[in-house]
């Protein structure tokens, strides 16, 4: 979209400020062998397709992958560093119709795509729903996870 710069300027939008359409994307991340481990090690999830190299050698994918959960995280980190949603966002209400649509392995760089699906005013909350169409993708462009983020987000507060 051609808007895509639009949101990136700027830290800290209210809900007022975003547009149905608005769209931004990341810098990319290269996904390491140590984020892997470290990942296992947070989570508990020590599951051979990622962490047994021989294991792995034998699935569909030929090698380790990174965990579908650890893709979903870093994203979460690189939507945080474009600033956008810093100081403003009360709360991360809902992840919805998320999609695992391909591996993440070791030394893809991944990189997040948010566009601006939908906002819904909640005046009670003191702020509005924005709904992000989000895709995490590699350096080869594919789409390996997609689904949707509800942010609950500040109103501007009354300059008066």
């Amino acid at each position: 979209m051609s808007e895509t710069s639009r949101l990136a300027p700027r830290r800290g939008l209210y809900f007022e400020e975003f547009q149905v359409g608005d769209e931004i994307e990341s810098v990319g991340r290269t996904i390491t062998e140590a984020d892997i481990v470290a990942f296992a090690a947070l989570s508990g999830d020590w599951t051979q397709i990622h962490t047994d190299a021989e294991y792995a050698r034998q699935t569909p994918f030929g090698e380790r992958i990174a965990h579908g959960l650890l893709g979903l995280a870093v994203a979460s980190g690189l939507a945080v560093r474009l600033g956008f949603i810093e100081d403003t966002v009360i709360a991360f209400m809902k992840i919805s119709d998320w999609q695992f649509r391909a591996p993440i392995r070791i030394g893809d760089t991944i990189r997040v795509r948010a566009t601006v699906q939908e906002t819904k005013p909640m005046r009670r909350l003191g702020g509005g729903y924005v709904t992000f169409k989000v895709a995490i993708l590699n350096q080869r462009d594919e789409t390996v996870q997609r689904g949707t983020w509800t942010m609950l987000v500040k109103f501007r507060p009354d300059e008066s």
